[in-house]
């Protein structure tokens, strides 16, 4: 096997759990409404999840460990992604936010940020903006 085999199998195995964290979001009520569905179609095309893997995790997402990014920039984005999760049907339930709330110190987090990290981050899909803006919005949330 060579390097670069290596590093596919690594990349496409962070990509598998990264996709199953918001499955289990999406499955935090029991089910997986239109919207999410789209979403989830959507975001495994982006992250290069086959079709066979796609059902596989639907069956067998908690088996998935949440890989904490290195990077603040990454982890924005997995929040970003998260959080537009939740609001794919226009409706956080308390299940669900908490479920984001434990994916967010899953995600490297600090614990005591993560309700108010949370909060913003629902509260800037609400407003259906890019990721550049959320990245931004949210890295001022220090400042």
């Amino acid at each position: 096997m060579s390097i670069s085999d290596l590093f596919d199998s690594g990349f496409k195995k962070r990509n598998e759990d990264h996709f199953a964290a918001i499955v289990r979001i999406a499955m935090s009520d029991g089910v997986i409404n239109d919207a999410e569905k789209a979403f989830l179609d959507r975001l495994a095309r982006n992250l290069n999840v086959s079709e066979h893997d796609y059902k596989e995790i639907l069956k067998d997402y908690k088996t998935h460990p949440i890989n904490p990014p290195l990077s603040f920039d990454s982890r924005l984005e997995r929040l970003y992604d998260l959080s537009r999760m939740l609001w794919a049907d226009h409706l956080e339930g308390k299940d669900q936010v908490k479920m984001l709330r434990k994916i967010c110190i899953g995600l490297g987090f600090k614990s005591e940020n993560v309700k108010y990290i949370t909060d913003k981050a629902l509260k800037l899909v609400h407003q259906n903006i890019d990721l550049d803006t959320f990245t931004e919005e949210m890295r001022t949330m220090n400042q």
